[in-house]
C-alpha cells in the first residue's frame, strides 16, 4: 500500500513508520507538524529509505493534506496534541488539531475514496474503578485533551454513516517506550533519575493505568488497518495494569536511582483514577500484545540511557521553562 501517515514524526507514529517499513513493503508519506513533541530527529534511521518521504504540514491545512494523500491507499491519523497537562493549560490548540483537523483529513480521504483509519485513546471513556471498557462503554472524558479526542472520534464515525466512507478506529491505552517526548510519567521520571532530580509524582501515586508498549500497539494499527471491519471501533490494550507510584518506584530501581527523589506533589485537576481497556475485539482479529510491562520498561530505561543524543537537546531547550512551569510550583508547595 501507499500509505499517508499524519503525525509520524511523533512518538507512536515513528515507531509506526519505522515498524511497518521494515515489515511491509508499503510506501509511506508522512505529513506532520513537527510541533514541539513532533521531531525529525525521531525518523531519523529511515530518511534514506526509498519507500519514505516526509512533508512538513498541519493537518488542519486543506492544501497541504491534499497535496500529502495524492495517490494514497489509506491514511493513518496520529496527528494530535497529546498531553493532558497541556490541554488544561492551553486548550485551544486541541479544539484546533482534533476537531478541525481531523475534519479536514476525513474531507480529503472522501475525495480521494481511502481508507481512514483514525488513532485514539482509552481516555474517551473516562476512569472505570472495576471490570474493564469495551467498544461499546459510553464516552465521558475528563480533560479537554479526552473531550476533543472523543469529538474527532464521534465526526469519524458519522463520515461513515453519513457518507459511507470507509473508516477504522483504534483507541489504545497508554503507551511508553523509545522517542516518547518526556513530559509524559515514564520517560520523564526516567531522565529525571538519570539526571538526579526530583520525581514529582501527583496525588497519592495510585491512579492505575493499562500499559502497552508502543510496538505493540504500532502492530495493533497495523492488524486493523489490514483485518478491521470498516465502520468498527477497536480497543488496543496492554497486558498489564500498574499505578504510577509502583511504576516510579521501578524505574528508581531500573536507574539506580535515590528512593528519596520521589515526591508527591498537587495532584492536577480532574485526573481519571484508573483505565482499563478489553482487548477482545481485537483479539478476535488475531492480535496480541507481546511485550509484558516489567520487560517493556526495562527496554525503555535502557533506550533513553543509551539514546542522550535525542533526549539532551529537548531537555536543554522549551522544555526546561515548561518543567519548571509544570512542576516547580508543585514541588514548592
Amino acid at each position: 500500500m501507499r500509505l499517508l501517515v499524519c503525525g509520524g514524526a511523533g512518538f507512536i507514529g515513528s515507531n509506526f513508520v519505522r515498524q511497518r517499513l521494515a515489515r511491509t513493503a508499503d510506501e509511506i508519506v508522512v505529513l506532520d507538524k513537527l510541533t514541539y513533541a513532533g521531531r525529525r530527529e525521531s525518523l531519523r534511521d529511515v530518511e534514506d529509505e526509498r519507500r519514505f518521504a516526509f512533508i512538513h504540514g498541519a493537518i488542519e491545512d486543506a492544501n497541504a493534506v491534499a497535496g500529502a494523500i495524492a495517490g494514497a491507499d489509506a491514511v493513518v491519523n496520529f496527528a494530535a496534541e497529546t498531553h493532558v497537562d497541556r490541554s488544561i493549560a492551553e486548550p485551544d490548540a486541541f479544539v484546533r488539531t482534533h476537531a478541525l483537523g481531523t475534519y479536514v483529513l476525513l474531507e480529503a480521504a472522501r475525495e480521494c475514496g481511502v481508507r481512514y483509519l483514525q488513532v485514539s485513546t482509552d481516555e474517551v471513556y473516562g476512569s472505570i474503578e472495576a471490570g474493564s471498557f469495551s467498544e461499546r462503554s459510553p464516552l465521558e472524558p475528563s480533560s479537554p485533551y479526552s473531550a476533543t479526542k472523543a469529538g474527532a472520534d464521534l465526526l469519524v464515525a458519522a463520515y461513515q454513516r453519513t457518507y459511507g466512507l470507509e473508516v477504522l478506529i483504534c483507541r489504545g491505552s497508554n503507551n511508553y517506550g523509545p522517542y516518547q517526548y518526556p513530559e509524559k510519567l515514564i520517560p520523564l521520571m526516567i531522565l529525571n533519575a538519570l539526571h538526579g532530580d526530583p520525581l514529582p509524582v501527583y496525588g497519592d501515586g495510585l491512579n492505575v493505568r493499562n500499559w502497552l508498549f508502543v510496538e505493540d500497539f504500532a502492530a495493533g494499527i497495523s492488524h486493523v488497518l489490514e483485518h478491521g471491519v470498516p465502520g468498527e471501533i477497536y480497543n488496543v490494550g496492554g497486558p498489564d495494569e500498574c499505578d504510577n507510584l509502583t511504576v516510579v518506584r521501578r524505574i528508581v530501581e531500573l536507574t539506580g536511582a535515590d528512593p528519596s527523589l520521589i515526591e508527591f506533589v498537587t495532584d492536577r485537576p480532574g485526573h481519571d483514577r484508573r483505565y482499563s481497556l478489553s482487548s477482545d475485539k481485537v483479539a478476535a482479529l488475531g492480535w496480541r500484545a507481546g511485550t509484558r510491562f516489567d520487560e517493556g520498561l526495562e527496554r525503555t530505561v535502557a533506550w533513553y540511557r543509551d539514546n542522550a543524543w535525542w533526549w539532551e537537546p529537548i531537555r536543554s531547550g522549551a522544555y526546561r521553562d515548561y518543567y519548571e512551569r509544570q512542576y516547580y510550583r508543585r514541588l514548592a508547595d
